[in-house]
């Protein structure tokens, strides 16, 4: 006795009776054999999908940027800028060596190699030591273009530090270059160091610097670099300096007299990983102090130095206005005697 399973998987298989009358019909069949299981073409296909899979499961996990979204809250820039009244004479000399050998900045590094990083950088809890190295090169950039270029300092340019700004901060920035405010958001100053171009023109291009950066994280998709520099700059008369560059080299006895103009910026920088990935950075705080400065003198769009010769003003800072909620304290600070140089 053979049950139905045992006669189906018969290799043979009987005609009927009227498939037997058929002359010359053979009394048995033999049947196909049936492939059990996949093709080859099959299997490979499943490999290939199951791969591709793998791969694009194991990337997701490796990546070091999250692809969960993460709500953006951009906050504006509060800026600071205090004027630095000197308590007399501003000191000048011929040789700009000689002002700072005689100065408090007399052992400092000039340009940008004086912006040093952190010493071996490490990574933190939810960001890689590349990315930690990404935020403090994107904040020594800033401080280099913002206070070292040539073009930003004395020529009115603003694009290479622009380019360098969260997009959400761009109108804020544009604001403050456009229609620059002491009311501690537009302050053209608080973005970036500029010299009224009509007044005053950099003696020498090695801009001396000290200072250091800092940086930590803040929660799992941000990092904050803090940085804390003073920048001394030897300035000349705008006028006079462009004299002496039409008439090529002139005598010791005819040329104008250099002074030095200290500023001391203390940054907060923020980033997210879409920061990271563009080298850009959000500006949170910026604390300037800048002189020697008159402190009736408007700080805001340009910073107007006392040059070498010059006497500060009569008079404190602008007058604040106590009813106006919106706006900032007028403040000016006096500009220590020896801060200046000894000659």
């Amino acid at each position: 006795m053979f049950d139905e399973s045992f006669v189906r998987a018969a290799r043979l298989q009987e005609f009927s009776a009227q498939e037997r009358i058929t002359d010359h019909t053979p009394a048995v069949r033999r049947l196909p054999v049936l492939r059990r299981g996949l093709t080859r073409q099959a299997v490979i296909l499943v490999v290939l999908i199951v791969v591709a899979f793998g791969t694009a499961v194991y990337m997701g996990v490796r990546s070091p940027y999250r692809t969960t979204p993460v709500a953006r809250n951009t906050e504006p820039l509060r800026m600071t800028v205090i004027p630095l009244a000197p308590q007399g004479t501003v000191p000048g000399a011929k040789s700009v060596r000689e002002l700072y050998e005689h100065s408090p900045a007399a052992h400092f590094k000039s340009a940008a190699r004086a912006i040093d990083l952190p010493t071996d950088p490490k990574r933190t809890a939810h960001f890689s030591d590349s990315q930690v190295v990404t935020a403090l090169t994107t904040a020594k950039d800033y401080l280099v273009d913002s206070s070292l270029d040539p073009d930003v300092l004395t020529h009115g340019a603003v694009r290479p530090v622009r380019m360098l700004i969260d997009p959400q901060q761009l109108p804020q920035f544009d604001q403050s270059i456009r229609r620059p405010a002491t009311d501690g958001r537009h302050a053209a100053t608080g973005w970036l160091v500029r010299f009224d171009p009509a007044q005053a023109a950099l003696a020498d291009p090695h801009i001396r610097v000290r200072g250091s950066l800092r940086v930590s994280e803040t929660d799992a998709n941000t990092l904050e670099v803090s940085s804390d520099h003073t920048f001394v700059y030897a300035l000349r008369p705008a006028d006079k300096a462009d004299k002496s560059d039409k008439a090529g080299k002139a005598a010791d006895g005819e040329k104008e007299k250099t002074s030095l103009f200290t500023v001391r910026r203390v940054l907060h920088f923020r980033f997210d990983r879409q920061d990271l990935r563009n080298h850009q950075t959000e500006l949170l705080v910026s604390y300037v102090q800048a002189g020697p400065l008159a402190c009736s003198a408007d700080a805001a769009g340009y910073l107007h130095p006392l040059l070498a010769g010059q006497n500060p003003k009569e008079g404190g800072p602008a007058g604040t206005d106590p009813y106006a909620t919106d706006s900032a304290t007028a403040l000016c600070g006096a500009l220590a005697p020896d801060a200046q140089p000894n000659v």
